[in-house]
């Protein structure tokens, strides 16, 4: 492509609109999906920076709350990333058949089956807020700060899931620029508002950290309903109706077959994270610190890569509906290799310039030197998380949740668990070594998912 050609694709992109992903040039159709899906998730992860920007000025019990909740929340991801997941594949297929209506139906049941696995989540998790937060921390005094924060955060898990599910229908539909439109109105608001809540203003009292909880659930809460208001409106290729949202008991089964896989395949990993959390816990709260602030930095890092990979997913979804696996399968190939560029030159920015990142969240040398070592290590496996993350999502988007599952069960639970825990306990390294198991798993898994990817299976997948 020329650069008036790319430029031109730029502003495309940005304006959004309904577009057929199944012709035309494959770079092309690249640009016009991932930038504004790599744009959404740069602003997904920038709720998580700018929170932790001004909470660390609490102090490290602060950031230890945050920490541990966002641990928890983990899980929750998993769960509406698996719900995403079956609902990009469905409406990406059945708009590639060019089927709008059932496209618009598939996306309804989606919502009402996200909505009640939320509000069963939500309501008993933010009741026992103090219990969980002593549970995995392992520290009353956590608990003891910072319940009201994680109790908030859990009773707002609706808006959340919401939130994740209308985004991933825009994407399935190949309309991504509005799932970026929303996350950018979530984030004006949550920038505005943290700072306002954490510290106080006048006649707004400083509510410490419960204001994070309460400045980011409301930038969610108005993004999702935005999202909801162009579902309901008819702006982009969906156009929900109250008629679709009658039961449909057979897609709904559908819906649970794939997206049970995938919220294993996504709740695997996430529990990984949780362990790892709870591995680095036992070196006391600085360590919990030190790694919150690292991976708060490393989401805004691998988010945005995800827009490179959901891309994926919406092409091979909308080109294995099209009947067209060659067109699929360039389309991978074409993502991979773009988001491995990304993530290396981004890891090397974060190896060569780790201490003055580290500086601007915290002043802590003990903490600090805990972040450098996280923030580095992970650097480390960049490229291969670059591949794999591409391989994966792009088995979800041809409707095959099942594979990836097993290889992340493999890759994260029979290797960078038990590894983490010997290398930090067993061999005394601290939570380095806990950090040092992560680009190990990572290779694994872009390994093992580019074997599958060679031999093909998952193109004859029926959704």
């Amino acid at each position: 492509m020329t650069l008036r050609e790319i430029t031109s694709a730029v502003g495309e992109s940005l304006r959004g609109g309904h577009r057929d992903y199944t012709a035309g040039s494959i770079p092309r159709a690249i640009l016009l999906l991932a930038i504004p899906m790599i744009l959404e998730m740069a602003m997904e992860s920038l709720f998580a920076v700018v929170d932790i920007f001004w909470v660390a000025r609490l102090g490290d019990l602060a950031v230890a709350t945050v920490g541990v909740t966002e641990s928890m929340f983990a899980i929750i991801f998993a769960v509406a990333m698996g719900i995403s997941i079956a609902a990009t594949a469905t409406v990406a297929r059945r708009i590639g058949e060019k089927e709008p209506e059932a496209a618009s139906h598939a996306g309804a049941q989606a919502i009402l089956l996200g909505l009640a696995i939320a509000l069963a989540f939500g309501i008993p998790a933010g009741l026992f807020a103090p219990q969980l937060l002593t549970f995995m921390s392992g520290a009353p005094e956590i608990a003891a700060y910072g319940a009201h924060f994680t109790r908030i955060m859990f009773f707002m898990i609706p808006s959340i899931v919401m939130l994740f599910l209308f985004n991933a229908i825009f994407r399935g539909a190949g309309d991504a620029a509005l799932a970026m439109r929303a996350l950018w109105i979530g984030n004006a608001i949550n920038l505005v508002l943290d700072p306002l809540f954490i510290f106080g203003l006048g006649p707004i009292p400083a509510l410490g950290v419960t204001g994070a909880a309460i400045a980011t659930s409301t930038g969610r809460t108005v993004a999702a309903l935005y999202g909801l208001w162009n579902l309901l409106g008819g702006q982009g290729a969906i156009h929900i109706a109250r008629r679709h949202f009658a039961l449909d008991l057979p897609l709904m089964k559908q819906f649970i077959r794939l997206a049970a896989p995938a919220t294993i395949q996504y709740l695997v990993p996430t529990a990984s994270w949780v362990g790892l959390m709870r591995i680095v816990a036992t070196f006391g709260s600085v360590a919990v610190a030190g790694y919150t602030i690292a991976i708060r930095i490393i989401i805004f890092s691998i988010l945005p890569a995800w827009g490179l990979s959901n891309a994926a997913a919406t092409l091979v979804g909308q080109n294995l509906g099209a009947k067209q696996p060659q067109r699929a399968e360039r389309s991978i190939l074409l993502c991979g290799f773009s988001n491995m560029v990304f993530l290396v030159s981004l890891g090397l920015i974060f190896i060569t310039t780790a201490e003055p990142l580290i500086a601007q969240f915290t002043t802590e040398p003990a903490v600090a030197q805990v972040a450098i070592s996280c923030l580095r290590m992970f650097s480390y496996g960049y490229a291969f998380y670059g591949w794999g993350m591409v391989l994966v999502q792009s088995f979800n988007g041809a409707g095959d949740t099942r594979t990836p599952t097993l290889v992340n069960f493999a890759c994260y639970w029979l290797c960078q668990l038990p590894l983490a825990f010997t290398l930090a306990r067993g061999f005394n390294f601290g939570p380095q070594g806990a950090f040092a198991a992560v680009p190990i798993a990572e290779f694994l898994l872009a390994a093992t998912s580019y074997v599958i990817y060679k031999r093909g299976a998952w193109k004859l997948v029926k959704v």
